[in-house]
């Protein structure tokens, strides 16, 4: 009794929270090409042209159940930098003791008015779970 509640209070693990160049999933397996935090520009403002956003979780058997999913972005003064990203998941198992979901997201022409920080909050179950950062950068 005392080993199930352990298991059971563990929450769902985020394996992979990242930014890269290129990301597809393809029958349960991921793609994931040029991993990066940081977008170096000459010029401020500027735009980004395409970025792609991948979340892998691992969900115990106990949480096998339909979830909604929210990332947020936000700078340093705490303005929305982007619409929230949302969704919906429904978590199954296929005969093991924990399942994958993969969220993978493509951005394109993404604004940025000046060098600093944006933060990527992934929320589940309107709960955060985890964030990234994203550093944006002036280079010669």
């Amino acid at each position: 009794m005392g080993q199930s509640r352990q298991i059971r209070g563990k929450p769902m693990k985020i394996e992979l929270f990242t930014f890269c160049d290129f990301a597809q999933e393809n029958g349960g397996k991921l793609t994931i090409v040029g991993t990066f935090d940081t977008i170096i520009s000459r010029n401020f403002p500027c735009t980004h042209p395409h970025l792609s956003v991948v979340v892998r979780i691992r969900f115990d058997l106990w949480e096998f159940a339909p979830h909604t999913f929210r990332i947020e972005t936000r700078n340093l003064d705490g303005e929305i930098s982007m619409e929230p990203i949302a969704g919906s998941l429904d978590v199954r198992g296929v005969g093991n003791a924990t399942a994958v979901s993969h969220l993978v997201f493509s951005i394109g022409n993404l604004y940025f008015k000046n060098p600093g920080l944006v933060t990527f909050t992934l929320f589940i179950d309107d709960k955060e779970t985890a964030s990234i950062p994203l550093y944006i950068r002036k280079g010669n």
